[in-house]
């Protein structure tokens, strides 16, 4: 039931009937909870990118902690006030967080918007000021989205299929102040190219990256596979902790950075590590969390199956000066056997998978491997609770950590240590 709160009493209307639950819609509260307050944001209620604005931001954290209970319940035979589930680490100040916008581009009456789409809908919400993006990345969208105005740049109508600009992604180093713009098109030929550059350059002189991407096909996948480096560099910088990372148009990066400094600090303490543990990060995209434990380990493997993101892995490491640190293109679940074969077994494993959880092979092969500690670094709490009841049979769950890397939105991560029975 969007827009209600634990613990009110209201009058909803049925929308649709599943098997197992059914949705609502509020019709009245009449009873509301001592913890709603007023959303900051003007169009909180039609673009949904924010699920809990209307709820306090110290109770956001109480009810995800119970986001990440609740998915032990429905998904596990945990003894649930046996287990240590630490209280959620929060933000100071949750606003301005994000680092990174994809904004769809429309028209309406001549002029052109930039936004999210609504709710369960293709309507095209404007939103000129969001209060979780970045100030910078608000401040670059609309620049751009007056340049395109002002020289009459044919916009992509999604439901024809015609036109040519259709997303604006800008993204910001929050240390390093750099910013980075992509367009992205339907085809290559962009019409007054040069002068879009030459405003982009007068209008935003942060601006050290401008990016053309071109998706012709009819998707809802926001990069196409050809990118092209328009103007300036081919990334931006950013820092995290003591780390420095090339940021390209495609290279996935964490959109909070301040709270990721957290969560690795998390995942880095719950690793227990002494400066001699053989550790494999896998999932290990550009290498951030085995570089982030490298000072602490005796030796760092890593993987993953996208051929940029080790590449990149590399590099990083070898600008860090970390030489105990490999990374590797392949599977964890066909690596890891090889390498006990060659006699290398590791102590501890790291994951972030993605929002499906681990795989499934992957996960037997950590039960045949057995290392002591197993540390799990999650964005879904109902994945990990699956994966958990998989690895049950051989590890203990010691505790849970909730980390709050979205403020305002229904989202939670954490960090679990598991150890060998």
């Amino acid at each position: 039931m969007p827009g209600a709160l634990p613990g009110e009493e209201i009058v909803a209307e049925a929308t649709k009937v599943h098997p197992k639950f059914a949705e609502a819609k509020i019709k009245k509260i009449r009873k509301q909870s001592e913890h709603r307050i007023k959303p900051l944001c003007p169009v909180y209620d039609q673009c949904g990118g924010c699920q809990l604005q209307h709820l306090r931001y110290d109770q956001q954290l109480n009810e995800k902690r119970d986001i990440v209970i609740q998915a032990l319940e429905r998904h596990t035979k945990l003894k649930i006030d046996e287990l240590e589930i630490r209280p959620t680490i929060g933000m100071e100040n949750p606003w301005g967080y994000r680092n990174k916008s994809q904004f769809q581009v429309g028209e309406k009456d001549g002029k052109v918007l930039a936004g999210l789409y609504g709710l369960n809908s293709h309507n095209l919400i404007n939103i000129e000021q969001c209060a979780v993006q970045h100030p910078a990345t608000s401040k670059a969208t609309e620049v751009v989205k007056g340049i395109l105005q002002d020289l009459k740049i044919p916009i992509y109508n999604e439901k024809k299929h015609k036109g040519l600009v259709r997303t604006i992604v800008a993204r910001t180093g929050v240390q390093t102040g750099e910013l980075q713009i992509v367009l992205i098109t339907t085809k290559k030929e962009l019409p007054k190219k040069d002068i879009i550059i030459q405003e982009i350059k007068k209008r935003l002189p942060k601006v050290n990256s401008i990016v053309q991407n071109i998706n012709g096909e009819k998707t809802s996948v926001i990069f196409g596979n050809d990118t092209a480096t328009l103007e300036g560099s081919d990334f931006i910088q950013e820092t995290l902790g003591d780390l420095q990372f090339e940021l390209s148009a495609r290279t996935f990066f964490q959109l909070n950075p301040e709270q990721t400094v957290k969560l690795y600090n998390e995942a880095k303490s719950a690793a227990m590590l002494t400066g001699k543990e053989k550790l494999v990060d896998a999932y290990c995209g550009v290498g951030t969390i085995g570089l982030w434990m490298a000072d602490q380990a005796g030796e760092v493997r890593g993987m993953d199956v996208i051929p940029e993101s080790i590449e990149d892995a590399k590099k990083n490491a070898e600008k860090h000066g970390v030489k105990h640190a490999r990374f590797y293109m392949g599977k964890a679940e066909e690596l890891l056997p090889k390498w006990l074969k060659e006699g290398w077994r590791p102590d501890v494993i790291v994951v972030d998978p993605p929002r499906t959880g681990c795989d499934e092979e992957f996960l037997k092969t950590v039960l045949k491997i057995k290392p002591k500690t197993f540390v799990y670094v999650s964005c879904n709490p109902s994945t990990l609770a699956k994966d958990i009841m998989t690895l049950g049979s051989q590890y203990k769950v010691e505790y849970i950590q909730p980390v709050d890397m979205f403020p305002h939105t229904s989202q939670i991560e954490s960090v679990t240590r598991l150890v060998l029975k």
